[in-house]
């Protein structure tokens, strides 16, 4: 009666062997969707920001401008570069995972079913026969007890990479926040800068059309009206570049965000010279203390490194030492299926194992020069990301100190150029000066319109750059 069971049962096994060799456990590829317009030419695609993107962002109260805030929040929730960090944090909180398991013992579960039919010849009576074998067991397979500490210290320098991860996450983060903001107000002054060319333009236009018609009744001369010429078609060079720039801030400026940034949130021409600052000055307490700069989070993340070192040189050092594994199980195996749980058919078997290195050719004490070496290397890193903060906040101190002034020296060149232009084009209508005084006029009030934008450029920038620099703090407006 139990024969026919007995071969149901290993066909049944069979068919499930069968079936689960069938089976693929892999996700489904599929090519991702492009991120990207069909055409080059084509508009970004649209994206939308989280709603945590979003509090974050408007916590940045350093950050004078709405519009510029989200487009920060724009960036946080699609930018792909922070995307990679943030699946970097995830798999350094997978791999701490796995090394922290080390420090439990593992138990697994087995079951094995062995039928045999042995040839006749092979039997001493002569006559094949069907042996049949079953068990069932739980045990823990080469568990270290860790007496030196080796996979403690594995574990730690895990914890201390995955802590790593976060501070580079965070750093990411900072960067990204400043590049788009840097991105941002470099479209905004270069919109200034267009908007400057064109409406000089259209100036030089009118004078030319006004000097072209007293060429025509002759009280002007040919020079005068091809020098007049000259100025439109630099006008007209500068539109043109300054509108492929525009074009070319914009491009920037959606990479960051990952997708199309709406109208709404893009500044203007007068973003930088009519309306208030988009950022604020940061209130640095003066002198400021070195330990500030603890805080960035690529120095953090420096020290995690080095503390990651530290341990593995504990870990290196424990492999010189005996270890000590053990391996055991308990179970019950029985040559019937329907005796397997019976009585009397308990198994079991504890096996410890001791090694002791003697002889590795050197591998080991090489493996403790190598995790000493990657110390002092880590030391090394910490101290220059150390050194690199002090001399950024430095540099950027050096440079806010004189901004106010070269502000103001700018603005005062501005409006005495746009003085003496005045008075030279009005000296020449009256026929007391030549052109050549209107035009070296001319030239100069473009310019120092071109620098005065570029200085309001770089003095935001300068702010952003010492908000970075900083670690991201929190920037006070200044009263």
């Amino acid at each position: 009666m139990r024969r026919p069971s007995m071969k149901f049962s290993a066909m049944a096994a069979a068919a499930v062997t069968a079936l689960l060799a069938g089976c693929n456990l892999a996700p489904a590829y599929k090519t991702p969707d492009l991120p990207v317009p069909e055409t080059v030419s084509g508009s970004a695609l649209p994206v939308q920001a989280s709603e945590s993107a979003l509090q974050q962002a408007q916590a940045m109260q350093w950050l004078q401008s709405p519009q510029l805030r989200e487009v920060v929040a724009l960036a946080l929730s699609n930018n792909r570069d922070l995307r990679v960090a943030l699946e970097n944090i995830e798999k350094a909180r997978a791999q701490y995972g796995i090394t922290r398991a080390d420090l439990l013992p593992g138990i697994t579960a087995q079951a094995q079913g062995n039928r045999t039919r042995t040839a006749g010849d092979l039997t001493t009576a002569g006559r094949s026969s069907i042996t049949e074998q079953y068990t069932a067991q739980l045990g823990f397979a080469s568990y270290e007890l860790d007496l030196w500490g080796r996979i403690r210290n594995l574990s730690e320098a895990s914890l201390q990479q995955f802590l790593q991860s976060q501070d580079n996450q965070r750093n990411v983060q900072i960067g990204l926040v400043a590049d788009v903001a840097n991105a941002w107000l470099t479209l905004a002054a270069d919109q200034a800068r267009l908007q400057l060319a064109k409406d000089t333009l259209d100036s030089r236009i009118k004078a030319f059309e006004l000097t072209r018609r007293m060429y025509e009744l002759g009280s002007t001369s040919g020079l005068v009206l091809a020098q007049n010429q000259t100025t439109v078609d630099t006008a007209r060079g500068d539109v043109a570049s300054y509108t492929s720039q525009v074009d070319r801030d914009r491009n920037a400026l959606q990479l960051l965000v990952a997708g199309a940034v709406p109208a709404r949130l893009l500044p203007t021409a007068g973003t930088l010279t009519d309306g208030p600052d988009a950022a604020a000055l940061k209130v640095v307490p003066v002198p400021l203390p070195s330990s500030v700069l603890l805080k960035r989070p690529d120095v953090q993340s420096a020290e995690r490194n080095l503390q990651a070192m530290n341990a593995n040189i504990g870990a290196a050092r424990a492999a010189l030492f005996p270890s000590i594994t053990l391996t055991g199980s308990v179970g019950t195996g029985s040559n019937e299926l329907d005796r397997l749980f019976g009585n009397n058919n308990s198994t079991w078997s504890f096996i410890p194992l001791v090694k002791l290195p003697i002889f590795d050719g050197g591998r080991n004490r090489a493996n403790v020069r190598v995790a000493e070496s990657n110390q002092r290397v880590a030391l090394s890193q910490y101290e220059k990301a150390v050194q690199t903060a002090f001399k950024e906040v430095a540099d950027v101190l050096a440079d806010r100190a004189q901004w106010g002034e070269r502000l103001a020296a700018q603005t005062s060149m501005v409006a005495n150029t746009q003085k003496a232009f005045d008075l030279s084009n009005a000296r020449f209508k009256a026929g007391v000066d030549n052109y050549l005084t209107v035009l070296d006029a001319q030239r100069s009030l473009y310019a120092a319109q071109q620098t005065l934008i570029g200085l309001r450029l770089s003095e935001q920038l300068n702010r952003v750059t010492l908000w970075k620099a900083l670690g991201g703090e929190e920037v006070a407006q200044q009263g």
